[in-house]
């Protein structure tokens, strides 16, 4: 089992310890996500620690207007590292707007361009922005990895231009039939499952911080809400991510 989408450095107990747990729960592989620069280099440094991290690095729509947003030269020379496989997390956040909405536009379609030049997927956060999310990838022609899916509006996108979904914690909350019936109707090749680590725990850890260890509960879930066999299933999604993210 991979867990595709993990903020380790946000984890409270040492990453050793929480990436040994997830181990332990049949979790061999991990993409740990870094959201800024530091966050970034904290993230590749523990995935040179441990084995069987990779390393997601990119500036977060939250951040958009911030110091990090106009260094992205910095992190074009963090995603050369050999364990880095993706660019992101990146998007669009409506929801929250902590950052003006023209500047995560711009930050956006530049970490796209950085994908692209690079040849790695790109993980995309979208809150509240699903028809700007959609103009803004629309040109894009590298693998797209809509992290945290939870944006039914988008999914006729998402079909059509085969993009990966990524399923969290919050798939598994007893009011989220409606995001059930959406993991019912994705291809299962298209499919993936995360932790977002440490937050949206799914419902059997729920109020507690989350871990990559869980994930395995959020696969569970997936698998009972399409009629799917747990064990293959879990199979589909390891070779889903290994794909994804060109993974060995």
């Amino acid at each position: 089992m991979i867990d595709t989408h993990a903020h380790l450095d946000a984890c409270a107990e040492p990453a050793a310890e929480v990436v040994e747990r997830a181990r332990a729960a049949g979790v061999g592989r991990i993409v740990a996500v870094g959201s800024g620069l530091n966050s970034c280099r904290e993230t590749l440094a523990i995935a040179e620690r441990e084995q069987g991290v990779f390393a997601a690095l990119g500036i977060h729509p939250h951040q958009a207007g911030e110091d990090d947003a106009l260094r992205l030269e910095e992190l074009r020379e963090l995603l050369g590292h050999e364990r880095a496989v993706a660019v992101g997390e990146t998007g669009l956040d409506f929801y929250r707007d902590y950052a003006p909405r023209d500047r995560q536009h711009e930050l956006f379609e530049r970490q796209l361009a950085l994908a692209t030049e690079l040849g790695k997927a790109v993980v995309v956060h979208t809150r509240s922005a699903s028809a700007e999310t959609a103009e803004a990838l629309e040109r894009f022609q590298g693998t797209v990895v809509l992290h945290c899916f939870s944006a039914p509006e988008l999914l006729p996108v998402a079909l059509e231009r085969r993009y990966y979904l990524s399923f969290a914690g919050n798939v598994t909350y007893p009011n989220a039939e409606e995001l059930r019936e959406v993991a019912r109707q994705v291809p299962a090749d298209r499919l993936l499952v995360e932790t977002d680590s440490p937050y949206l725990s799914p419902q059997p850890r729920r109020g507690r911080p989350n871990e990559p260890a869980n994930v395995v509960h959020t696969a569970a879930a997936l698998a009972e809400a399409r009629g799917d066999d747990a064990n293959e299933l879990a199979v589909r999604l390891e070779a889903n991510a290994a794909a994804a993210f060109s993974l060995a």
